[in-house]
């Protein structure tokens, strides 16, 4: 399976931003399809509902960016459905790009193959910026709409990622820097599945519960535009640099005296902390050491995860473990009972806010967040069809 982590390893870290759709109207159902003239290798035909209720058509901007498989390149979609390499020409807009298309004059569209980002931007633009990368090739600066500094910090808006590959279509919804605009997608093809769709009043009960909380209120930001996610509030100093020290401790003393057994498919790895305060496993999975707070919140540091099929899994079911908080009342992992999830004093009360309150119980809360499948995550081998729903508002 194609996770989260995968899916965004194959766009680059600087990259990724463009457009799509059309009709008119307040709380429409808009959508724009793909007729074969336009199609790209690939085409997989795209339609935008706004069912937000509050914002017409004309104040929804798309952005549809990433990296062209075949090339490398980062790309756009542009409004005639061609994946178009970025250009540092392109900043015409006072130094930034225009690759804004109002879904009330947007025409039929569809994902060619790639990997990217389906950006929503509402009332405003998107401040995208193309820059010569690293490697000497041209490359998309994207919003960091957590980043107060940021040129898109005032702009309501959110995404949906996705590679779209000859073998398939893979996609979710994505909380793990921040929310603000409530984004559902549907896929059509093997079968019909749909994930990210919140509960009646939703969003407003996602901003309550995390406005309510002694800890996690500093990440709501204060005009109700956005709820950074706790990592980058750490970085930002808006949220305590140890929260979860004592939970971390707690795990360290417990599995020094204690197995700990981590099922992946590659089989059932043991493992206790040793001497040098390390999580030391059998079967050759790399010794990891003692996280911070910050390397829960962002699953990174100690706790990464290489691509390497044996401590990469063991790392991810230990990252979920924490952000969860069930790593000390179960000592087989990973847990798939959600209702022994964020139990905890201590625990990422920011990603159970998001799975309260979507109907299917799943979201990405954090990078880890598809162990055991919780993540709101859908792909198909065959896919037909995709669909982007702004829900209600």
């Amino acid at each position: 399976m194609i996770s989260r982590r995968t899916l965004l390893g194959t766009a680059s870290a600087a990259a990724l931003g463009i457009p799509l759709l059309g009709a008119s109207g307040c709380a429409s159902s808009t959508s724009a399809g793909l007729t074969s003239s336009q199609a790209a290798a690939g085409a997989l035909p795209l339609t935008v509902v706004n069912n937000s209720g509050r914002f017409p058509d004309s104040a929804v901007r798309l952005y549809i960016v990433g990296t062209n498989l075949e090339t490398g390149e980062q790309s756009y979609v542009n409004r005639d459905g061609a994946l178009t390499p970025v250009r540092e020409s392109d900043n015409t807009d006072g130094g930034f790009t225009d690759y804004a298309i109002p879904l009330s004059e947007a025409g039929d569209l569809a994902l060619p193959f790639m990997s990217g980002r389906i950006y929503v931007a509402l009332e405003d633009k998107l401040r995208f910026k193309v820059v010569t990368g690293g490697d000497g090739r041209a490359a998309l600066q994207y919003p960091a709409g957590w980043v107060s500094s940021d040129p898109n910090f005032g702009v309501l808006h959110d995404t949906v990622e996705f590679t779209h590959n000859d073998t398939g279509m893979y996609c979710n919804t994505t909380m793990v820097d921040q929310f603000s605009v409530p984004l559902a997608i549907e896929l059509n093809g093997e079968q019909d599945q749909t994930t990210g769709t919140l509960v009646e009043g939703g969003r407003e009960a996602i901003f309550a519960a995390i406005a309510a909380d002694p800890v996690f209120s500093s990440l709501v930001v204060a005009d109700g535009r956005r709820i950074i996610a706790p990592g980058h509030g750490l970085d930002a100093g808006l949220f305590p640099a140890d929260y979860y020290a004592p939970y971390i401790d707690e795990v360290w003393s417990h599995y020094a005296s204690n197995d700990l057994r981590v099922t992946t498919n590659a089989g059932t790895f043991t493992g206790r902390v040793d001497g040098s305060g390390q999580f030391v496993f059998d079967g050759g999975v790399a010794p990891i050491g003692k996280p911070s707070t910050r390397d829960v919140f962002f699953c990174d540091g100690a706790l990464a995860a290489p691509n390497d099929g044996i401590t990469g899994p063991v790392a991810a079911i230990l990252g979920a473990g924490f952000n969860r908080s069930t790593l000390v009342t179960a000592s087989e992992q990973p847990t798939r009972d959600p209702a022994t999830f964020y139990q905890a004093d201590v625990t990422n009360r920011y990603s159970k806010a998001f799975h309260d309150h979507t109907e299917d119980g799943k979201a990405y809360g954090f990078a880890f967040d598809d162990v055991a499948e919780f993540a709101s995550y859908i792909q198909d081998h065959a896919p037909a069809s995709f669909t982007v729903t702004l829900t209600p508002y």
